[in-house]
């Protein structure tokens, strides 16, 4: 199935940024809101205590299951937001490397935030997304 969602891109700002700028979705999509995504096995335990990379890789998983049971993938998403826990840009950078690497040619706009804390023992990467299917 073809995805309804259409990234735009802009000749006029920078090149540097690694996802589109906008993204829209027709009138008649079903829209998919996505609780953030946290590195947490099926028991709830945070994973990859200490490492960004692993704590954001079992973020993606865990969106990717949430789309799925929502009836949408990766390509659907319109915009994702990805928080790190952290004041090091290299932390927030080494998240978004491996969020950014999921999303393979759906370069969806997305947002970066270095934050305070996070929600559960030991968390550093939480990914939110929303996402348009065909209704």
């Amino acid at each position: 199935m073809t995805s309804v969602v259409q990234l735009i891109r802009s000749t006029s700002l920078s090149t540097v940024a690694e996802y589109a700028y906008a993204a829209t979705a027709p009138a008649s999509a079903r829209l998919v809101f996505l609780a953030g995504a946290c590195p947490l096995d099926e028991h709830g335990a945070t994973v990859a205590v200490g490492d960004v990379r692993g704590q954001a890789s079992r973020c993606v998983e865990n969106l990717r299951v949430a789309l799925s049971e929502a009836g949408a993938g990766i390509d659907d998403l319109v915009q994702t937001r990805v928080l790190v826990a952290s004041n090091r840009q290299s932390d927030l950078v080494a998240a978004w490397e491996v969020v950014r690497a999921a999303m393979g040619d759906h370069d969806a706009p997305s947002t970066l935030l270095g934050v305070t804390v996070l929600g559960y023992d030991d968390q550093l990467v939480e990914v939110e997304g929303i996402a348009a299917v065909a209704d």
